[in-house]
């Protein structure tokens, strides 16, 4: 898939490391402070894709141009936060994280272009639903593809 020079590929287990500097960057992007990001970030996001890889079908994409890795999302198989009562055929979710382009490349539809791909994998899994959690920044572009903000609800403690 090409968008402004730009080329969506799957990518390789090999290079799953590139997603968690991504998810990290994510995060301070989006004015996390580098102390509240575990020191060992990189080892639980590897650890948690190799998790996901094994039971909820996890699948990342790259965003490159000229060969440079810019821009990254991953998604799989919602597993839920409470048990699994209700049949696949009524609630079988999936889920869009970590999607991230690089600074320089942002306004050029590279984010649009790796959900798209995200979520064209969830469908082969027959989802009912797409979940993911957007960033102020991010809403603009999951609305356009046709997210709608959901009834989830918080309560800050901080």
């Amino acid at each position: 898939m090409k968008a402004n020079n730009c080329v969506i590929r799957e990518a390789t287990f090999q290079e799953v490391s590139i997603i968690a500097e991504h998810f990290y960057q994510l995060w301070r992007d989006n004015e996390v402070p580098p102390e509240s990001i575990k020191p060992n970030y990189q080892e639980i996001t590897l650890q948690f894709i190799k998790n996901a890889s094994q039971k909820l079908h996890f699948k990342a994409y790259f965003a490159e141009i000229e060969g440079k890795i810019i821009g990254s999302a991953s998604c799989q198989l919602y597993e839920g936060l409470y048990p699994h009562i209700l049949t696949e055929n009524y609630r079988k979710y999936g889920y869009i994280w970590g999607v991230y382009v690089e600074k320089a490349y942002r306004g050029r539809g590279i984010g649009n272009q790796l959900t798209t791909s995200a979520i064209a994998h969830l469908k082969t899994y027959d989802c009912t639903k797409i979940i993911l959690n957007a960033s102020p920044s991010g809403k603009p572009i999951y609305t356009s593809l046709g997210f709608t903000e959901s009834n989830e609800m918080w309560l800050d403690l901080q």
